[in-house]
């Protein structure tokens, strides 16, 4: 069976994101898969990049470089032990599934700060080995949030832009530049003015995608896809 990782950013459980994440865990376990699912929130995962990663002496000790003490720490095994735990669920897993909230055109800060911490570089990427030829290549990346706006205000002509402009940093910035394929993601447009109805059919929708996922072609990962 695929192994997938959600990492999951939301304090309710019983919001639509709590709903989203418990839907992909049942269906994806039916099909077989084994799901593992990084709880931020309940985690109390800490977001903030310092030296606190780090385990025993720092390669230099004059000037504090988060990006180079972290290369090298991973290099020798020196990590913090939450990094190590995060970084083998993400080396096990075929398809990462990120759900949460859209906070003010991004990700939650707790996410943001997953994504700082955990794919350093030697274990996500590694220059010259980014984007296609990025360390985590084989892999699937699909984002699944809720936004505050409609559907209207995040299309091209709408007040927001193209909901796809603001993918780009978090899939392309991000996924794409460790080597991970995305698919298309999952977005379900101001779940809290509509109906209870409304919001049962956006869970309907988010299972029955599951159930073809693994049939689904990654997006073009290229700018025209955000911005043509």
């Amino acid at each position: 069976g695929k192994k997938v990782l959600i990492v999951y950013a939301h304090q309710e459980p019983k919001s639509l994101n709590g709903s989203l994440k418990r839907v992909a865990v049942e269906e994806l376990s039916k099909q077989g898969c084994s799901v593992t699912v990084s709880d931020l929130y309940a985690m109390q995962f800490e977001p903030r990049a310092t030296r606190n990663d780090i385990v025993g002496c720092l390669h230099n000790s004059e000037e504090f470089n988060y990006g180079m003490e972290t290369w090298e720490a991973y290099k020798r095994g020196g990590l913090s032990d939450d990094l190590i735990e995060e970084q083998k669920k993400v080396q096990e897993a075929d398809l990462l599934i990120f759900q949460f909230p859209l906070y003010w055109f991004s990700m939650p800060a707790i996410m943001k700060g997953w994504m700082d911490r955990v794919l350093v570089q030697g274990f996500a990427h590694e220059f010259p080995n980014c984007y296609d030829s990025g360390l985590l290549k084989n892999k699937l990346a699909l984002f699944s949030f809720t936004t505050g706006g409609s559907k209207e205000m995040y299309a091209k002509g709408g007040i927001s832009g193209d909901i796809r402009y603001l993918l780009w940093p978090m899939q392309h910035g991000i996924m794409h530049f460790c080597g991970v394929k995305v698919l298309a993601p999952h977005i379900c447009f101001a779940p809290e003015y509509v109906s209870e109805e409304k919001r049962e059919e956006m869970l309907i929708a988010w299972s029955q995608r599951l159930k073809t996922l693994w049939k689904e072609e990654p997006i073009n990962c290229s700018p025209e896809w955000y911005f043509k």
